[in-house]
């Protein structure tokens, strides 16, 4: 449906973080044995099965490969206004990325400033991606570092980096209160946010879960390709959720991955304000070309595409 009507003064109070000095736990390490790395995955995707009411993730994934065959081909990703719930399922259902303009301008959020972030959120604690985040991206033991919002922002103002350190998949309760989301999905995860400077960069991947991406400051480029392209982008499975790939589309190393010439990729470029439709299992990879902040939902339900196929859906 539509955001309500957003705006912010500079009389307007902030929200004022709730200031914790630990953050979430890291993600531990492999299992200790092959067979607790089994048990593990197996509970996991019954986890991740149950909180989407499917009957199991594979099967949906399948599913979403199945269909992808059958899409209509798209060199751009079509622009259109500000939909009602409704419209957007409608259009989701077609199983193709879109672009929503006039929606994330509306709100609060977009009318604020980095200096904000320094000024009201300093001590919001933050864990950036550091050193090769993109080679190591689907890495259990992928490095990271923990410190205050101020020292993320004095970091990649003082410290230019070829792969700056970049604050991605965060959830940072303080500035939920100024984004006003659509109720596009019945049932999504916590807003996550993405922070960084031009150069930060999330690799290629898909995710199971149709998602909503917000470009709240800056321009990204994305490249998306369809759910069954994975035949030619030599994938490998980071969850049951989540596939990455080793190919990079901005600078193609077709010596190394010579199938991935047949592969189709889209370009799109995000400017601040719009907000994205990601379908799931359309593989993506992301790059800040400025300043950038979004933030984005995950559905926690059956993808659209697959139209509440029942044969999917968890019988109560």
């Amino acid at each position: 449906m539509p955001a309500e009507k957003n705006s912010i003064s500079s009389n307007q109070a902030l929200p004022q973080p709730r200031v914790s000095s630990r953050l979430p736990p890291m993600l531990a390490l492999n299992a200790k044995t092959p067979e607790d790395a089994i048990a593990k995955k197996q509970a996991q995707e019954r986890k991740d099965a149950l909180v989407r009411g499917i009957t199991s993730v594979q099967e949906v994934r399948d599913a979403i490969r199945r269909i992808g065959r059958a899409l209509p081909s798209i060199s751009a990703v079509p622009r259109i206004g500000i939909l009602d719930t409704a419209a957007f399922r409608t259009r989701a259902a077609q199983g193709l990325p879109f672009v929503i303009t006039g929606l994330v301008q509306r709100w609060p959020l977009s009318a604020l400033t980095p200096q904000t972030l320094r000024d009201h959120f300093g001590d919001l604690p933050v864990r950036a991606r550091v050193g090769d985040y993109v080679n190591t991206a689907f890495a259990p033991d992928r490095a990271m570092q923990d410190m205050s919002m101020l020292a993320y922002l004095d970091l990649v103002a003082t410290d230019p980096q070829d792969l700056p350190p970049y604050l991605g998949n965060l959830e940072l309760r303080a500035l939920n209160k100024l984004c006003y989301w659509p109720a596009y999905f019945g049932k999504m995860g916590p807003p996550r946010f993405w922070l960084g400077p031009p150069g930060t960069v999330t690799p290629l991947h898909c995710d199971y879960d149709d998602n909503i991406f917000a470009q709240i400051w800056g321009t990204k480029r994305i490249f998306l390709s369809p759910p069954h392209q994975d035949e030619f982008l030599y994938t490998s499975e980071a969850n049951a959720i989540l596939v990455g790939s080793p190919f990079n589309p901005e600078a193609p190393d077709f010596d190394t991955f010579p199938l991935a010439r047949k592969a189709t990729m889209i370009e799109c470029i995000v400017d601040a304000g719009e907000l994205l439709y990601v379908p799931a299992g359309w593989y993506h990879q992301v790059r800040s070309l400025t300043f950038s902040l979004s933030a984005n939902r995950w559905a926690r339900a059956l993808p659209f595409a697959l139209n509440g196929d029942p044969s999917l859906l968890r019988q109560a």
